[in-house]
């Protein structure tokens, strides 16, 4: 009897041209530390250090699109991290974020919608997600979280794709109507998106992070009309630690002195050089560029064990789990209500992880095919680990489930996973250039 093939090739990208970000050569996808993937449901993004290539891998999407991002050369500015901004079926964009801190919103075409600074350090991971306003009440929002070292920021979703609509709007104005003096998106590339920033160094600097989602307030405090989130982050001194992410910009009294005399010192130094030091010759200095205070970040917890250290943080759809490996090998499993590890994994260095729903009740949902198809008690979360030191990738029933399916992978292949707001497959994407998911 044949073995049955646990994967479908639906799309292809091994005609487009993508010799500017280092394709022809053998493992160009997995080689180079320094490119950068973003998949969608029709269209895959590699970024290098300088430009970006946008190109369509489903059928019927062949458009390649080559994007120039304008990056400091004072400064060695280089992309640092690219990923899909979906809302809907017809609102799509490219956020890339650069290693000087700055955040860039790219249309579909290539057109500059947005540039914002978001803090003086590496943009490190650009994640977005679908989550719920509150406890209480089922609705639903997307936020947008930039992860940076020691450094967390969110924006409200809701901000994002009113950009992205104005923008496609404008586009569709433009179109019909060529004498239109204003280009594209010159209003908003220079207006400033609301989001809020915390500082999570007291563990040491990240490696990568995530805004797992609301949580409580602390005991004993008044309730009040703000939020609090969760955020997990992983590093060298601490393996996993926990925040509690509150709205509230105060400070402490000791921050708070230190905003009020140091300003007042340094303005009193000031005066007295001017005094001491006149100069006819006055030259205008640039404008400095503030970045918004931190809000209140109140450490939950942590785990430390020397020598190991965390690396990458991969979150499920609802926030309640997190995948976690470390330099040690391992994965560990993290339920980020309870703060606990729930499960290990040994043995898998250099893997990456995803989450995905998988059907598992095969035989009642054929039962049922006839009459009712395959229902949502017939899928399962799983988790595919993808190990390129043994060239598969497993997939494993959560959160004690067995193994369900092991697949060979070649060398030099790559997973990735489509920016889906719901639903998600995984893909392991191939030297080749082909895709191919599986579930």
């Amino acid at each position: 009897m044949a073995r049955r093939a646990s994967t479908t090739a639906i799309g292809s990208i091994v005609d487009a041209d993508l010799s500017e970000v280092g394709a022809g050569k053998e493992g160009w996808l997995v080689s180079n530390p320094n490119l950068l993937t973003a998949l969608d449901t029709h269209y895959v993004a590699i970024a290098n250090k300088s430009i970006v290539i946008v190109t369509g891998w489903s059928s019927g999407e062949s458009d390649r699109v080559r994007i120039l991002p304008e990056l400091s050369p004072i400064e060695a500015e280089y992309i640092s991290a690219i990923e899909w901004l979906v809302f809907g079926d017809d609102v799509r964009g490219l956020a890339i974020g650069t290693s000087s801190g700055y955040l860039m919103v790219y249309s579909l075409e290539g057109r500059l919608i947005h540039r914002q600074r978001i803090y003086f350090a590496r943009i490190i991971k650009l994640r977005v997600r679908g989550t719920k306003r509150d406890l209480q009440h089922d609705t639903s929002s997307e936020e947008v979280c930039v992860v940076l070292p020691g450094v967390i920021a969110r924006f409200d979703g809701s901000d994002i794709q009113k950009l992205l609509q104005w923008s496609i709007r404008e586009n569709q104005s433009q179109f019909w109507d060529q004498n239109q003096s204003e280009p594209v998106g010159t209003h908003n590339s220079h207006a400033k998106i609301p989001y809020q920033l915390w500082n999570v160094n007291k563990y040491g600097a990240c490696a990568d992070a995530a805004i797992t989602g609301v949580m409580p307030p602390p005991l004993m405090e008044v309730q009040s009309s703000q939020r609090y989130y969760c955020a997990v982050t992983v590093g060298e001194d601490a393996v996993i630690s926990a925040f509690r992410l509150s709205e509230d910009k105060s400070r402490s009294l000791v921050g708070a002195i230190l905003s009020k005399v140091v300003p007042a010192t340094f303005s009193t130094i000031a005066s007295v050089t001017k005094l001491l030091w006149r100069s006819d010759s006055q030259t205008p200095k640039a404008k400095e560029e503030k970045i918004q205070s931190f809000a209140r970040a109140s450490p939950l917890t942590c785990l430390k064990d020397h020598p190991r250290k965390g690396e990458k943080l991969t979150l499920s759809p609802s926030g309640t789990l997190a995948a976690i490996t470390d330099s040690l090998g391992r994965i560990l499993l993290l339920d980020t209500q309870a703060r606990v590890v729930v499960r290990l994994w040994k043995g898998y260095r250099d893997a990456s992880c995803l989450f995905m729903e998988m059907l598992v009740n095969k035989d009642t949902a054929s039962s049922s095919s006839n009459y009712y198809g395959a229902v949502k008690s017939d899928y399962c979360l799983c988790l595919a680990i993808h190990a390129p030191r043994k060239g598969i990738i497993e997939v494993w029933q959560m959160r004690t489930g067995p193994r369900l399916v092991s697949v060979p992978c070649s060398k030099g292949s790559k997973m990735l996973q489509p920016t889906y707001r719901r639903g998600t497959s995984v893909c392991s994407f191939h030297k080749n250039g082909a895709c191919h998911p599986f579930g």
